[in-house]
Parts: C-alpha cells; sequence; structure tokens
C-alpha cells in the first residue's frame, strides 16, 4: 500500500478538491485537469477546503486505492495555489502527512551513494 511507494512520483493538486468525489470522480481530475495517468505508478494527493481531510488516488496492479485520511485536530500545510498540480518525492509526502511544511530547509541532504573512480 503507501508504504510500499517510497521511490514513486506524488503529485497535490493544490488548492481544494470537492471529496464527495470517489475513484472515478478523482481519476478524471487526474486525466482532464492535469493531464496525467491515473492508472500510473504515481500517488495523487486531494485536500479538503478546512485542509483536514485528504484522499490519495493510487492504481496498483489491476484496480485502485482509495485512501482517506482525517485529522482530528490540527491541518495539513497544503499548498493554496487553485487548480495547479505540483509534483513532490515522498519523503516531502511523509512531511505532509506528519503536518510539516513541504520544503524543511533543516532536513539532511538526500544522499545517493558516492561514485568509485
Amino acid at each position: 500500500m503507501i508504504s510500499e511507494v517510497s521511490n514513486r512520483q506524488v503529485y497535490l493538486a493544490s488548492g481544494n478538491t470537492d471529496l464527495r468525489r470517489s475513484i472515478d470522480g478523482l481519476a478524471v481530475l487526474v486525466k482532464e485537469n492535469f493531464s496525467l495517468d491515473p492508472f500510473s505508478q504515481c500517488l495523487f494527493v486531494f485536500c479538503n477546503r478546512k485542509r483536514d481531510k485528504l484522499k490519495i488516488l493510487q492504481w496498483q496492479h489491476n484496480g485502485f486505492w482509495l485512501h482517506y485520511r482525517r485529522l482530528e485536530r490540527g491541518k495539513f500545510k497544503w499548498p493554496a495555489d487553485q487548480g495547479d498540480v505540483i509534483g513532490i518525492d515522498y519523503r516531502e509526502f511523509r512531511w505532509l502527512l506528519d503536518g510539516l511544511q513541504l520544503k524543511q530547509p533543516q532536513a539532511h541532504k538526500v544522499f545517493t551513494g558516492r561514485t568509485i573512480l
């Protein structure tokens, strides 16, 4: 499920989305509004107006997953630009779920290893 996707791209639908939409409605948004493929191995994340609920659309093998998260207290640090899609990596996605800003200037830089000459 979500824990298995650490190497996948994550796309945020900035601004707010009507979360009464289910899988089909969100897949149409991905396809028509963002010109992306909802059947790709990416996560597509949507947030409500109050910034306390998320829906995450994910394709896996032969069907969609629709993950839903509701905060009992607090709000997500969600980008406000209405209608844009923002590509982030899985690390930034985890920060967002933990209530942090997408950009963490004090975080350690990603280290991919050294090349041997």
